[in-house]
């Protein structure tokens, strides 16, 4: 009954070691486990379904056969995927959830996010984020030309990474009161999010008790997973990339 979670792989074709490392990780740690959580931002960059390149077709392949193998997959959208739609996850075996979704972890309610709702102090960001998740922006982006939607997502890289190497760390992390809100909200004590790639277990209060923030790491030097096991406290987990 072991229960994964992963976020920030960013798959892409220059870093083709990321992506050899996710396909051991299906073949090993994943083999028999229950269900696979994927948290957002599973791939660099996700203009449509229709793409299909060979990287997006490698990967839905392997999703397949996990899922086929008996492991429940559940791909949640991040700010760089968050065009992910239904047609990759049928090809992928897929259960596309809601951010944030509250599931039951082995008898505790559970919040899952991927984490940049939470990182309120980025004004700028957080009004580009509402601009991105409208469904009627996502429907005119849908149908332009793959090409133009390509030049865009390579516009949009390069803007994101000018403007994030002028702000402050603390902007671009989480804001503790946010957190305490969205736990309070959902009326849980525990939360497992990724995005800000600062990999930690902190601990909280909320609801007038002890809490518990568990954050995913990126995949860009090390392999991060969550594991949970049924009576046990969940475990955030690392190996080497390589």
């Amino acid at each position: 009954m072991t229960t994964l979670f992963i976020s920030d792989l960013h798959l892409e074709e220059s870093r083709p070691d990321i992506t050899d490392a996710f396909l051991a990780f299906l073949r090993s740690t994943a083999q028999g486990a229950a269900e696979l959580y994927i948290l957002g931002d599973f791939f660099e960059a996700w203009i449509g379904d229709d793409e299909r390149t060979p990287l997006q077709e490698q990967v839905a392949a392997a999703l397949k056969d996990l899922n086929e193998s008996g492991t429940d997959i559940f791909l949640m959208h991040g700010n760089r995927d968050f065009l992910i739609g239904e047609d990759f996850c049928t090809r992928a075996g897929a259960t596309l959830l809601e951010d944030p979704t509250v599931i039951d972890l082995h008898g505790t309610p559970t919040l899952l996010m991927h984490g940049d709702s939470l990182c309120t102090a980025d004004l700028e960001y957080q009004k580009f984020r509402t601009n991105m998740r409208n469904p009627q922006w996502q429907q005119m982006i849908l149908a332009r030309p793959l090409e133009d939607r390509q030049q865009m997502a390579r516009q949009l890289r390069e803007i994101s990474m000018a403007k994030n190497q002028g702000k402050a760390e603390t902007i671009m992390d989480v804001t503790p009161e946010e957190v305490v809100r969205e736990l309070e909200h959902h009326g849980v004590q525990r939360m497992i999010h990724g995005h800000t790639h600062r990999p930690a277990v902190h601990s909280l209060h909320a609801n007038g008790a002890d809490a518990k923030r568990m954050v995913l790491g990126d995949w860009d030097q090390n392999v991060w997973w969550i594991e949970a096991e049924p009576g046990q406290e969940p475990a955030l987990k690392k190996a080497p990339l390589g």
